[in-house]
C-alpha cells in the first residue's frame, strides 16, 4: 500500500546522509520533498500542511542542531510525527463491564464491512470471546446470504431471521432496526459476549442511510461504532469519514483493502482529520488477514525500517511449540536433521502466512521489494512435493537417492530432475549447518558463536601454526620469494588440486568429455 510513499521518504533521507551539519535550506528542502511524496500519496492538504510545518519547526530546533547524527534525528522526527497523525497509539475494543459487547459496522457499499465482519469475530474468537453475527444489512442483494457464508468459515454463528433481497429488483420488506434489536436480545440469551451487526451501506453518503444507522445506533446502544472505509479511494476518503462521524458519531476506523496498490493517503488523513483512531487494518483477502492497528509499527514500515515486533507475534501465534520442542531435543542430542524435519520446518513457515508479506516487514526490505514481488509463494508446494515423492527411507539418509531415484521422484512430484537436484544440494548444506550448530560451532566457514564453545577451539588446535617471520628486512623479503615461488609451484604440478607431485592432469577433475582438448592436454 505505502510503497511509494516509503520509496519517496528514503530517498528524500538518503540525501541527508554524511552530513554533520544541517542548514536551514537542507531543512527546507527535505520538508519539500516530503510534502510532495505526501501529497503524491493522496494524503489531504490540511494533514500535509501540518504535517510538514511541524517537522520544520523541530528540524530547526535544538534537538537536530544538538544532535550527534542530525539526519538520523531529522528520521526520528518523521516517524513520531507519523505515528502521531496514524493516531498515536494503538487503540483496542472497550469491552462491556456487563452483558454482551456491542459493535457496529458503518460504511460505504463496496468497502467491505460483511467479510471483515468475518474477520473480526474470527480474530475475537481467537482472543477467546464467544461472537455472534447479526445479518442487519437487508438491502443488498444477498448481503445476508454473504454473512451466513463468511461466518460459517469463521466457525462463529449467525443471527439472521429475515432473508433480505435477492436481487436489485426486489423491494427491501424488513427492519434492519428491529434484527439489529433482536440479534441483540438473542446474544445476551445464548451468553455470547461479543455481537457484531452488520449494517447496510450506499454507493454514496445520502440521509437514507445516514438515518437508518443512526436509528440502529439508538436502539442497540453499541460499546463500539467501527467505520470501515476503502483503503483505495483516495482524497474521497476524507469527505465520506466526516460525513459518517456526523451522521453517526463512530468511535473507531477500520482500513480495508490495505494489501492493495493504492497510495494510502486514506490512511494518513483519516484519523487526523476526524480525530478518531484507527483500530483494525483488513490486509488481504483471507479471514485470517486482519491485524490489530499499531501506529508505531506503521509508521517503521513506511520508512522502510521493519515490523519485526508484528513478526514475532505471527510466529508467536503459528508456531507449533511440540515441533520447537522436539527440533530443541534433537539438537541437544546431536541427532542428524533429516528431510522430514526439513518439511516440517517448511510447514512451521507456510503457517505463518504469506512469505512476501513476512519478508516484507524485515528493514530494509523496500530495497529489494522488486525481487520479493517475483518471489513465487508455490516454491514451497513443489518443495513439499518432492519430499513426498520419496520414500521413508530416502528422507532418512538422502545419500542413497542415485540418478533412478531422482528421475521417480522428479515424476512422481511433477518437477524437473534439476528441481530434485537443487533440493538435495540446499538440504546437503542446511544439514551441514545444523550439524555444525548443534555440536557448538559456527556456521560453516564462520568461527563458533560467542557462549556456544566447542568445536571452533578444536579446529583451532589442530591447525598448523603460522612460521614466524624473520626481523632481518633482507631475510624476510627471501622468505616472502620462496613462499610465493612455493605457491606458484604447486598450482604448476597440480597440488592445489590435491594431487602431490607431477603434471597436471585434468582427467582427474571429472571435466566433462573433451575438456580436456580446451586444456591443451
Amino acid at each position: 500500500m505505502f510503497n511509494s510513499l516509503s520509496d519517496r521518504l528514503t530517498a528524500t533521507f538518503k540525501n541527508l546522509r554524511g552530513k554533520g551539519r544541517l542548514t536551514e535550506a537542507d531543512v527546507d528542502a527535505t520538508v519539500r520533498e516530503i510534502r510532495r511524496a505526501l501529497l503524491d500519496a493522496d494524503v489531504a492538504v490540511p494533514v500535509v500542511r501540518e504535517f510538514t510545518g511541524r517537522i520544520r519547526e523541530r528540524a530547526l530546533g535544538a534537538e537536530v542542531s544538538a544532535a550527534l547524527n542530525p539526519s538520523q534525528q531529522i528520521v526520528k522526527i518523521v516517524n513520531e510525527e507519523l505515528q502521531e497523525i496514524l493516531g498515536g497509539e494503538t487503540r483496542r475494543i472497550r469491552l462491556a463491564k456487563t452483558g454482551p459487547t456491542i459493535i457496529m459496522l458503518a460504511g460505504l457499499q463496496g468497502a467491505g464491512k460483511t467479510t471483515l465482519a468475518g474477520k473480526l469475530a474470527k480474530w475475537l474468537k481467537a482472543q477467546g470471546h464467544s461472537p455472534v453475527l447479526v445479518a442487519a444489512d437487508l438491502q443488498r442483494p444477498n448481503a445476508v446470504t454473504q454473512l451466513q457464508i463468511v461466518g460459517e468459515r469463521a466457525g462463529v454463528p449467525v443471527f439472521a431471521p429475515h432473508p433480505g433481497t435477492t436481487s436489485d429488483l426486489d423491494v427491501p420488506t424488513g427492519d434492519p432496526v428491529a434484527v439489529a434489536r433482536s440479534g441483540v436480545d438473542e446474544a445476551r440469551q445464548k451468553l455470547h459476549d461479543v455481537v457484531i451487526v452488520d449494517t447496510a451501506g450506499r454507493l454514496g453518503v445520502d440521509a437514507e442511510m445516514m438515518d437508518q444507522a443512526r436509528r440502529i445506533r439508538q436502539a442497540i446502544i453499541p460499546n463500539e461504532v467501527l467505520f470501515v472505509i476503502d483503503s483505495m479511494i483516495g482524497q474521497d476518503a476524507v469527505n465520506t469519514a466526516v460525513a459518517f462521524d456526523e451522521g453517526v458519531n463512530f468511535t473507531g476506523v477500520v482500513l480495508s483493502k490495505l494489501d492493495g496498490d493504492a497510495r494510502g493517503g486514506a490512511a494518513l488523513s483519516v484519523a487526523s482529520v476526524t480525530g478518531k483512531p484507527v483500530m483494525f487494518a483488513s490486509t488481504g483477502e483471507g479471514l485470517d488477514d486482519f491485524e490489530l492497528f499499531h501506529p508505531d509499527r506503521m509508521a517503521s514500515r513506511i520508512l522502510d525500517m521493519g515490523d519485526v515486533l508484528t513478526l514475532i507475534e505471527q510466529a508467536e501465534k503459528n508456531w507449533d511449540k511440540d515441533e520447537a520442542a522436539r527440533m530443541a531435543k534433537k539438537f541437544a542430542d546431536q541427532e542428524d536433521f533429516t528431510l522430514d524435519d526439513f518439511l516440517a520446518q517448511m510447514q512451521q513457515i507456510r503457517n505463518m502466512g504469506s512469505m512476501k508479506k513476512m519478508l516484507m516487514m524485515m528493514p530494509g526490505a523496500q530495497n529489494i521489494r522488486q525481487q520479493l514481488e517475483q518471489f513465487d509463494e508455490r516454491e514451497i508446494d513443489r518443495v513439499e512435493a518432492i519430499v513426498r515423492s520419496m520414500t521413508p527411507h530416502e528422507r532418512l539418509a538422502p545419500k542413497i537417492i542415485n540418478g533412478s531415484r531422482r528421475a521417480r521422484i522428479a515424476r512422481g512430484s511433477g518437477v524437473h530432475v534439476s528441481e530434485v537436484n537443487g533440493l538435495l544440494e540446499r538440504f546437503a548444506q542446511a544439514q551441514k549447518m545444523m550439524k555444525k550448530l548443534a555440536q557448538g560451532g559456527g556456521m560453516p566457514g564462520m568461527p563458533g558463536m560467542p557462549g556456544l564453545g566447542g568445536g571452533s577451539r578444536k579446529a583451532s588446535k589442530n591447525a598448523p601454526k603460522k612460521k614466524a617471520r624473520s626481523g632481518n628486512p633482507a631475510k624476510a623479503a627471501q622468505e616472502l620469494r620462496d613462499a610465493e615461488n612455493k605457491r606458484a609451484n604447486a598450482v604448476r604440478t597440480g597440488a592445489a588440486f590435491g594431487q602431490p607431485s607431477g603434471d597436471f592432469d585434468p582427467s582427474q577433475l571429472n571435466l566433462p568429455k573433451g575438456f580436456d582438448k580446451f586444456l591443451g592436454k
